[in-house]
């Protein structure tokens, strides 16, 4: 990704920080109509502490992308969670549809053709990592796996906003 493209994602999750429970709510609700069967990947899942989880996910990788070599370790072991969770290769195209979709009826006339492909761009790092991490085993402790953002976060120095 171009230093342009990061500060667009950076600046446009500014925007969508505000609706951030919203956001996910309409995440999720995508994500269901497009395939259906990830549904059941939720189905033991309290939703509402899980878009929170995505949110602060999302905020940590966000914020990571000037800090690449301390985000791929975390989003590697995201990769392999989600695997043990049930994720296959399939369901990250899915998820990327969503997540694009969502923030393109977040940000409204702020999501140009730019911002479409910065996010497109962070998303398949993202995608692109964890599914290659997917096969691997877990390098955390089963007690930390159980807290799905407790490894991302606690790997990620806090950038700044700027």
């Amino acid at each position: 990704m171009s230093p342009e493209q990061k500060a667009l994602v950076k600046e446009t999750w500014r925007q969508v920080a505000p609706m951030a429970d919203t956001a996910a709510r309409v995440f999720y609700d995508r994500l269901f109509e497009i395939d259906a069967t990830t549904r059941l990947l939720f189905k033991s899942t309290n939703l509402a502490e899980q878009r929170r989880k995505l949110i602060q996910a999302l905020t940590v990788v966000v914020q990571g992308l000037h800090h690449l070599e301390a985000l791929v370790p975390a989003l590697a072991d995201l990769g392999r969670r989600h695997a043990q969770y049930g994720v296959k290769a399939g369901h990250y195209e899915m998820v990327g549809a969503a997540l694009l979709w969502t923030l393109e009826q977040g940000l409204g006339s702020a999501w140009t053709p730019d911002v479409k492909a910065a996010w497109s761009n962070a998303y398949a790092l993202l995608a692109d990592v964890m599914e290659a991490a997917a096969g691997e085993p877990t390098s955390v402790p089963d007690h930390v796996a159980q807290n799905h953002e407790a490894t991302c976060v606690s790997a990620m120095p806090m950038a700044t906003t700027a």
